[in-house]
């Protein structure tokens, strides 16, 4: 199998427009809701959560351990759910800032994981290297949340 990690440029993208858009909020843009849930503040701490998930597993890799069912993705929203009130609890600058940091450091890491460890190559991977989609969907969101501020 190629050694296939055209996954970077779609990491990278979606970081760079993750950069591009804290830069230019206001901390009153970061208070404004997304939906009856979230705030931008949050949207961006949630993508923090799922990116933290993954250097955590990483260190799995990286001690040579397997994966165990714990490992996976649970079903559902229950999760996200949870984490909301924590995740709220950040100062919304530095839940924005966290964000940037952790996906820094999240694409560095999966950019020179071993392929055969992560999904789809491992079918038991909890791993996806891929972090610009989900990245992507939630910046959408909060790019069409501000866009209705006016």
């Amino acid at each position: 199998m190629a050694d296939d990690r055209s996954y970077i440029h779609a990491n990278t993208r979606e970081r760079e427009r993750l950069r591009a858009l804290i830069e230019k909020l206001h901390d009153d843009d970061l208070t404004a809701p997304v939906n009856e849930y979230w705030t931008v503040a949050g949207v961006l701490g949630h993508i923090a959560y799922w990116d933290i998930r993954v250097l955590v597993l990483a260190d799995k890799i990286d001690r040579g351990e397997p994966w165990v069912p714990g490992d996976a993705e649970p079903d559902g929203d229950w999760l996200n759910d949870t984490t909301r009130v924590l995740i709220h609890a950040i100062a919304p600058r530095e839940a924005a800032q966290l964000a940037m940091r952790i996906a820094e450091e999240t694409d560095a890491r999966v950019a020179k994981l071993p392929l055969e460890r992560m999904a789809p190559r491992d079918p038991d991977s909890p791993i996806y290297a891929g972090r610009g989609e989900h990245r992507g969907e939630h910046l959408d969101e909060i790019e069409a949340a501000l866009r209705t501020r006016g």
